[in-house]
């Protein structure tokens, strides 16, 4: 072999040695993928580092004299590591899809074509028509080589039939990280037939896997954080639905009293509490960020609730001019009511809620401020349960932050940032 080929084989071979180790740290380093795509992905960045090992070694022994058997050895190790990775494609596509691998047609054709290139591999130090070494200890490809490939090309092109007869039943991300492993190798298998590129199948093979690897993290995390959402929904839903008892029962029976000694007041408050009603159950059929108006209009009709309920024990400071963003829903109105209903006592001073908007220059800001008794910040009670998945919301919805802090005063101060490229003003 000529020295440059022989180089330039080398290297490639060594790239593909390291862009294998980088797959291989990623998949051990990163968290994100389950148990089971991990496993794959490690299976896969091993056998293709152990074929780039035997490429390396295959490529360097043809410049000595090294006896043919090893040098046999290593070629037919080559093959059979690149065989590896087809057949493991197929289970992790039924992996993916939740079939069965006993009862799998694919799966028992894939295996075939599998054990039809062992067989053939293990020939290949027998019959020199596949391949030959020549006395300048190099291989060269007989009349029989393309016959090995056939076993690959057939895997290939079931993992690729297969994928499309399956693309409903994984996701878009899925599917074209299938794709992307499938088609590349396909494609330097049948360069492969033409010329003799080992080298650039090994780096083709690792590619893909790093392209599908990525896809499929992406994926993972993604609907990771969407199931994260649904289940803060949930709770924020189950919170709604389980409002407060004496809250409702109050509310009926001070308008129950004021139809008999304010007919006005009591019309207002019914006005109020329907509103608050109707904004309770339209936030919880909400899953997507609504505008801060609508939250603004919420929260207030509670308060006008609370503020009959309690005459003159309860002041709220307004000061929320800026209202050209959006938002999670349940987000205002949970922490206006987590500062009433623990801050509210009938023998202190009355509660004073301040309420503010602001845009900055990273985006919206909300500050709840209130001088109840306030709350130490790794309390585990019901009011920590609730600002918990507020902020998960906030995070997960919009990339939007909440932090909780001490008044100077007395009382707790909440504020929550809402980024720009997330608060589509309008």
């Amino acid at each position: 072999m000529n020295s440059w080929v022989g180089s330039f084989n080398i290297a490639i071979s060594s790239a593909a040695l390291l862009l294998g180790m980088m797959g291989l740290w990623f998949t051990v380093m990163i968290p994100g993928l389950d148990r089971w795509s991990r496993r794959f992905f490690l299976s896969t960045f091993i056998v293709f580092l152990l074929c780039c090992l035997s490429g390396i070694l295959e490529v360097a022994f043809q410049s000595y004299l090294v006896p043919r058997a090893i040098f046999m050895i290593l070629i037919l190790l080559e093959s059979l590591l690149l065989s590896l990775p087809l057949p493991m494609l197929t289970v992790y596509l039924l992996h993916c899809c939740g079939e069965k691998m006993r009862s799998s047609k694919l799966l028992h054709a894939a295996l075939g074509m599998w054990a039809a290139a062992f067989v053939l591999s293990f020939s290949v130090p027998f019959v020199n028509d596949f391949i030959y070494i020549t006395p300048e200890n190099q291989y060269s490809r007989g009349p029989l080589y393309p016959l090995l490939l056939i076993p690959f090309f057939s895997i290939s092109l079931l993992n690729l039939m297969g994928t499309i007869k399956r693309r409903k039943q994984i996701s878009h991300k899925t599917f074209l990280a299938f794709l992307l492993s499938i088609v590349p190798i396909s494609v330097a298998l049948t360069v492969h037939l033409f010329v003799d590129v080992y080298p650039l199948v090994d780096i083709s093979y690792i590619l893909s896997a790093l392209a599908m690897y990525s896809f499929i993290l992406s994926d993972q995390i993604e609907r990771d954080r969407r199931q994260q959402w649904e289940i803060a929904h949930e709770r924020t839903s189950v919170m709604v639905l389980q409002m407060r008892p004496h809250f409702i029962y109050n509310t009926l029976i001070s308008i129950h009293d004021l139809c008999k000694l304010n007919p006005q007041m009591a019309q207002l408050v019914t006005v109020d509490f329907t509103n608050y009603l109707r904004k309770n159950f339209s936030a919880v059929a909400s899953d997507s960020a609504i505008p801060f108006s609508a939250e603004l209009e919420h929260t207030r009709a509670y308060l006008a609730v609370e503020q009959a309920l309690h005459d003159d024990m309860l002041v709220v400071d307004w000061n929320t001019a800026f209202t050209r963003f959006r938002l999670p829903p349940l987000t205002l109105q949970p922490i206006v009511e987590n500062a009433v209903k623990h801050g509210m006592d009938p023998d202190a001073e009355p509660l004073y809620i301040s309420i503010r908007t602001r845009h900055t220059d990273s985006g919206a800001e909300i500050t709840v401020e209130d001088t109840g008794p306030g709350f130490a910040p790794d309390d585990e009670s019901k009011p920590h349960t609730t600002l918990h998945n507020i902020r998960q919301k906030l995070e997960m919805m919009c990339g939007g932050s909440m932090t909780i802090l001490p008044r100077k005063e007395g009382g707790t101060v909440v504020t929550v940032t809402i980024p720009d490229r997330a608060a589509e003003q309008s």
